[in-house]
């Protein structure tokens, strides 16, 4: 008899919501983090006495507790989690910046139409029916790749409108370079314009624990500083994981949530990595100083999408880090949130893995420091001067996020190759997260809870 019915390499939400789904349904299933804190991608630590969080911007597909076919709410209802009692704080607003056009956005996308047409006035009718187009389409039905950028130049025909749209679509979930599939544009439009940009009450500290008590309430366990050394396989099949001291583990099926060059590397699986290596990583700072310092009305947002070069272009960059676009964050800035005597501003730009790989020890740190210099100095330009106020300062580069998350080459949205499927060579080995292709951090979950559904509780 195996030791579990499940194993789930990795703790991060994908691995949470599916370890809670399977449990649930009386599955004995095992969750290994290799790390001393669960949430992967996102998670937290502690500086200068404040909580810090990794990963979280804002979540996305805000939605009234009524909705019912709301991805938050079938969130909810699949975890068996009181969608009533979780308080969730709605962005204040948030604004797209490029080459000199800006379009505000909320919760209401009512407020991007208006915007759209103050700005772009003859787009606007083309606009109104290309969001109906979208509200129709059904992003999850079989079919070929199709470009978003091709259905949009011949819907909307304004190429500086559709980098635009695309800008904060592709930062916010896009795993391709230059152009995306039209169903992750799809998902991602609904998700961002839509519905919309939300914080869960508290911390990224409180939602985990939210998630990890419920798992644990149905009876599954969660092992930290278990990093998996090997998937086994014996006479075809699944037999168990290595642990990196040695120690086996037998299950009757494993689910992966570390992406696909990693499973790989884990299974001995006969596809060439390379390909499956994501190219889209990311470097970000976050700065902390008093609330006091800065209450312009720039600071006043929630995000910040900026775009300062003459030509979007989504890839990665020729040097360390691409400061001409890029995204600024108030975690602070949503509704209803108790004030604070410090505030965070953390800033994103798009980064070259293989050149930061290639960084040797001795210059690391003094080559990340320039860079977050660069980047906050970026910032700078789209927001005012705040470097002066800081008290304390972080960043983490696309090396952090591959030791910390085991994404290959710090890819946060992995592979632009799916297995949405979540099915592998193997009949009771399954991929979920971000490379099964549900993006964002609800989206991430559903991946989880879809391949339990699918594959483990037939």
């Amino acid at each position: 008899m195996a030791d579990y019915q499940l194993i789930i390499i990795g703790g991060g939400l994908s691995g949470i919501a599916a370890g809670i789904r399977a449990a649930r349904f009386g599955r004995k299933t095992l969750i290994l983090e290799q790390h001393s804190l669960p949430g992967g991608l996102n998670s937290y630590y502690f500086r200068q006495g404040q909580l810090l969080e990794t990963g979280l911007h804002a979540m996305t597909n805000c939605a009234a507790p009524g909705d019912k076919r709301a991805p938050l709410n079938r969130l909810f209802r699949q975890l068996q989690l009181s969608r009533k009692q979780f308080v969730l704080h709605e962005q204040l607003g948030s604004e797209i910046r490029f080459s000199g056009r800006t379009l505000a956005f909320t919760n209401d996308c009512r407020v991007l139409e208006e915007e759209i047409a103050r700005e772009f006035p003859a787009a606007i009718d083309r606009f109104r029916l290309l969001r109906q187009e979208i509200l129709q389409y059904d992003p999850f039905q079989p079919g070929p790749w199709r470009s978003a950028r091709q259905f949009l130049a011949d819907r909307l025909g304004v190429p500086l409108l559709e980098d635009i749209l695309l800008l904060p679509l592709m930062i916010y979930g896009n795993a391709e370079e230059h152009d995306m599939d039209l169903g992750q544009f799809v998902i991602m439009f609904r998700a961002v314009f839509e519905e919309g940009f939300f914080r869960p009450s508290g911390t990224m500290r409180e939602f985990l624990e939210l998630l990890v008590n419920q798992y644990h309430g149905f009876g599954g366990v969660m092992r930290y500083h278990c990093p998996v050394e090997q998937i086994l396989v014996d006479r075809g099949r699944i037999r168990g994981v290595r642990l990196a001291g040695g120690e086996e583990l037998t299950a009757e099926a494993v689910l992966s949530t570390v992406g696909i060059p990693e499973t790989i590397r884990l299974s001995g699986w006969n596809l060439p990595p390379e390909p499956y290596c994501g190219r889209m990583s990311f470097m970000e700072t976050i700065s902390l100083l008093p609330s006091a310092s800065a209450n312009g009305k720039e600071w006043q947002h929630s995000i910040i999408f900026y775009h300062t070069g003459e030509t979007f272009r989504y890839q990665r960059p020729s040097s360390l880090l691409d400061t001409s676009w890029g995204v600024i964050c108030f975690p602070e800035n949503f509704q209803d949130q108790t004030p604070s005597e410090m505030r965070q501003v953390r800033v994103t730009n798009a980064a070259n893995y293989s050149l930061w790989k290639n960084l040797s020890s001795s210059e690391y740190l003094s080559i990340k420091k320039q860079w977050a210099a660069a980047s906050i100095r970026a910032s700078e330009e789209v927001i005012g001067t705040y470097q002066h106020a800081v008290v304390y300062q972080d960043s983490f580069s696309p090396l952090t996020i591959e030791r910390y998350t085991r994404k290959a080459q710090g890819a946060i949205y992995g592979s632009p190759l799916k297995f949405k499927d979540g099915a592998t060579p193997w009949s009771n080995l399954f991929i979920a997260g971000t490379d099964q292709g549900f993006l964002g951090i609800v989206g991430a979950m559903l991946s989880g809870i879809t391949v339990v559904n699918r594959h483990l509780l037939q």
